[in-house]
């Protein structure tokens, strides 16, 4: 589902993308349904996740990926690693690097550590959401290449949802196209040509911190549905 028209407009900032992504994911049938759970690729598709939680009266959980870098043009993604220990890369840049399997490993084994510190830093004790069964809809602040979001793609399908939803205010669209063959459903907002970065398409684009996506866990705990997936953060060590 995408926006045919070039549009040069940007968001104000991530909740008012969320605002825009939740008005088209409700359009798509999404809206107060039991067995829908907003999964957010943190940090920044958290602000977005937590508007279209709200507004589609969905619980709210995160689901965690971390870029692998290119050794030296960190920028680059060579691929991205999931909860769960999935990897996934990208190919392309591999075999044009010639990176080594090492370096690849080496890469990984400091992205799961931060990982798994975040992880610690957004649920504490708490167990991963249920997944099983349901309707995941995958949210992060725009695609680019996708690496991260193919990633947590295929670490959510090895837990068997029902199916997996890309969600997104604004991506490349030949991105959007190549998610078509990966998950059930892709929803984005805006594909602009050209596209060039996630970041062009929004006046404030600052950095989220820990602090705003456990602030926005906690809110999203107050007005989120009696279900399974739900979790009281507040007594939690954070």
């Amino acid at each position: 589902m995408f926006d045919d028209a070039y549009q040069h407009d940007r968001f104000a900032d991530r909740l008012d993308a969320g605002k825009a992504l939740a008005k088209k994911l409700d359009q798509a049938g999404y809206g107060n349904r039991d067995d829908v759970l907003v999964l957010a690729l943190p940090r920044g598709g958290v602000p977005v996740a937590y508007e279209v939680a709200r507004q589609l009266n969905a619980p709210l959980d995160v689901f965690l990926v971390r870029k692998l870098g290119l050794p030296g043009h960190e920028e680059l993604a060579m691929g991205a690693i999931a909860t769960g220990g999935t990897i996934v890369l990208n190919e392309n840049v591999v075999d044009y690097a010639r990176v080594a399997e090492t370096t690849i490993q080496q890469v990984a084994s400091a992205e799961n550590a931060e990982l798994k510190r975040r992880e610690r830093a957004y649920r504490g004790n708490l167990p991963p959401p249920q997944i099983m069964g349901k309707t995941v809809i995958l949210i992060d602040d725009g695609l680019a290449t996708g690496a991260s979001m193919r990633a947590a793609a295929q670490a959510v399908r090895q837990q068997r949802p029902a199916k997996i939803v890309v969600a997104v205010p604004v991506a490349a669209a030949q991105t959007c196209n190549e998610f078509r063959n990966l998950v059930d459903d892709v929803v984005c907002a805006k594909t602009p040509e050209p596209f060039t970065a996630v970041g062009l398409w929004y006046e404030d684009f600052s950095q989220t911190t820990d602090e705003q996506v456990r602030d926005l866990l906690l809110r999203a705990e107050h007005h989120a549905p009696d279900r399974e997936a739900s979790h009281d953060r507040s007594t939690q060590t954070l």
